[in-house]
């Protein structure tokens, strides 16, 4: 790992005794994430802007005409691309890529694509011969933690706004001939998303070697550490702290994590535990009933966007015909 990324001892420190005093640097209580901002590309359909905090993550949507598999003649293809380059952080070079980035495109796929959010037989234009390859890319520009829930909110987001091209087919036989019609044309169409998947990380620190690393700072802060510890006896309930949207830093120390995918019908897509902590039955079904709140607000957020963003497109257009008309 980069040196840039890597926090000193006396940081390392300070951030830790503040988790032991429920105080988070950024001032967050430990379930609240951050400010999250979603922009809508305002001259293609499918792209997306997403800052979550300094996390900044661009997602762009397309869609071509290809051959189905064959062993599913009558779906469609949906490829989910990731590109992480080292303008998002020196960990990451290009042309190679690292243990995390493949960690991190394994759990968007699941998230969005194994989970069904895209209904891929809509794709489908002619069984075992044309299809619709609705293509996902990721480009990660701030890494400041957080990059696969920003990545999923992108990826759902992007599927909601983007409108493919109609299309019309004409002859019959192997004389047919699928014909894409231009936007100014006709009135390009929506994917037939099922449901959004939300991703949600949760951090976890076991307080017990949080205390063991504060002893080699300052010993009196270990003694009263030491004495809430025993106090609090060996439940791993009171001695784990779970953190929502954890910052690059509090990735950096944590000692365990879990990243849960749910949507507004309650349903969980994914669960991905990592880390060296275990995690009690309690502690995760909180997590996953946590999630389900954090994707509930997240998918209104995105939903009233869409609808601002289909407004203002509307009065352009009302804006441009009039033009035409006084011509």
């Amino acid at each position: 790992m980069s040196r840039d990324l890597v926090p000193s001892n006396i940081e390392n420190a300070f951030m830790l005794k503040a988790l032991t005093e429920n105080v988070r640097l950024d001032n967050r209580s430990f379930n609240q994430l951050r400010n999250l901002s979603i922009q809508f590309s305002e001259h293609e359909y499918g792209v997306v802007d997403v800052r979550l905090g300094r996390t900044r993550v661009i997602g762009r949507i397309s869609a071509e005409i290809t051959e189905p598999y064959p062993d599913r003649p009558s779906d469609g293809v949906f490829i989910i691309a990731t590109e992480i380059s080292p303008m998002a952080a020196p960990t990451f070079e290009t042309g190679r890529k690292s243990e995390e980035e493949a960690v991190i495109s394994r759990i968007i796929e699941m998230s969005v694509r194994r989970s069904g959010a895209l209904d891929t037989e809509s794709l489908c234009i002619i069984t075992g011969e044309k299809c619709w390859a609705v293509r996902a890319d990721v480009h990660f520009l701030d890494h400041d933690g957080g990059l696969v829930d920003a990545a999923c909110i992108a990826v759902s987001a992007g599927l909601l706004h983007y409108r493919r091209p109609d299309i019309s087919i004409e002859g019959i036989g192997i004389q047919r001939k699928v014909i894409v019609h231009p936007l100014s044309e006709r009135v390009p169409v929506q994917l037939s998303v099922l449901h959004v998947p939300i991703c949600v990380t949760f951090s976890f620190f076991d307080m017990r070697k949080t205390n063991s690393t504060l002893s080699l700072w300052d010993n009196r802060e270990s003694e009263k550490l030491s004495e809430a510890s025993q106090d609090q006896g060996d439940d791993d309930d009171t001695v784990t702290a779970v953190l929502v949207d954890a910052t690059m830093q509090e990735e950096l120390l944590r000692h365990g994590y879990m990243n849960v995918t749910a949507n507004t019908n309650r349903e969980i897509c994914q669960i991905q535990k990592g880390g060296e902590l275990a995690v009690d039955v309690g502690t995760l079904l909180s997590c996953a009933e946590a999630a389900i709140g954090v994707a509930e607000r997240i998918t209104k957020l995105i939903n009233r966007l869409l609808k601002e963003d289909e407004a203002g497109r509307n009065v352009g257009i009302l804006a441009e015909s009039r033009a035409e008309n006084d011509r």
